[in-house]
């Protein structure tokens, strides 16, 4: 008897396993809705917003004027590196026409687009005088482009430029004011990223590579030249950001 019971225990939990409910699967959802509130859900946080993701440029006018033949320079190998060569006088060129071009091919990476506009406006740049301040409108839409790609190398090379252009002629700093709506809010997301290498050697701060540093740089440099009304603007948009004159 006590046998048989045995066996028919044993067939009890068999049938039991054999036709027992499967059980639910769990569902993933979101969070703060009906389904989250719901058995066997699994609450996910949100989606990554991407803000640091690179976007891709697409082709630029730079690259296209330059497969063309458009502009009036050639590549010269030096013992110092390579450097454009001039065709015609700097001073005489049509800044109103090449140096929003030049800052439009900020946006390439690939070689030799990227030095010859990166080295193309430092050139401008540096010859320009007073005909740098009339353009400034002009260039607002390919610095905040090549802000936009949110690619580190862009980035770093767009603040150069832009600390060189805020001291290349009088009055062009304050200029730069009313546009900082177009330029300083991908600056406020990326101001906190910097290399912590604890004792070991950082090389970007030799290169000025180190992102961090370049736009606390080029925020000091805004606010030195940006006149009265540089460092409101400056605080409205990146909050975080400590004045560098001091009384």
């Amino acid at each position: 008897m006590p046998a048989a019971y045995g066996l028919e225990k044993g067939n009890q939990k068999l049938l039991a396993t054999m036709y027992q409910r499967p059980k639910k699967d769990h569902r993933v959802t979101e969070g703060f809705t009906v389904k989250a509130m719901m058995k066997n859900s699994i609450v996910v946080g949100p989606s990554s917003a991407g803000s640091f993701r690179e976007r891709p440029s697409g082709p630029t006018a730079f690259r296209k004027c330059y497969k063309r033949g458009d502009f009036p320079i050639a590549l010269e190998h030096g013992s110092h590196g390579n450097r454009i060569a001039w065709k015609v006088e700097i001073e005489k060129l049509d800044y109103h026409h090449y140096l929003p071009l030049f800052f439009d091919g900020l946006c390439d990476t690939a070689h030799p687009y990227d030095f010859f506009a990166r080295q193309g406006i430092h050139d401008m740049l540096e010859h320009g005088g007073m005909k740098i301040l009339p353009v400034i409108p002009q260039l607002i839409i390919p610095i905040k482009n090549a802000l936009n790609t949110r690619n580190k190398q862009i980035i770093c090379t767009t603040l150069k430029v832009l600390q060189h252009l805020v001291v290349s002629a009088d009055m062009v700093g304050e200029a730069l004011v009313p546009y900082y709506r177009q330029i300083l809010p991908v600056l406020n997301i990326f101001k906190n990223v910097n290399v912590n290498t604890g004792d070991g050697i950082d090389y970007s701060q030799q290169k000025r590579e180190n992102i961090g540093d370049l736009i606390q740089e080029t925020l000091e440099i805004f606010e030195l030249y940006g006149g009265e009304d540089a460092f409101i603007n400056i605080k409205y948009m990146i909050p975080t950001y400590e004045s560098c004159i001091y009384n």
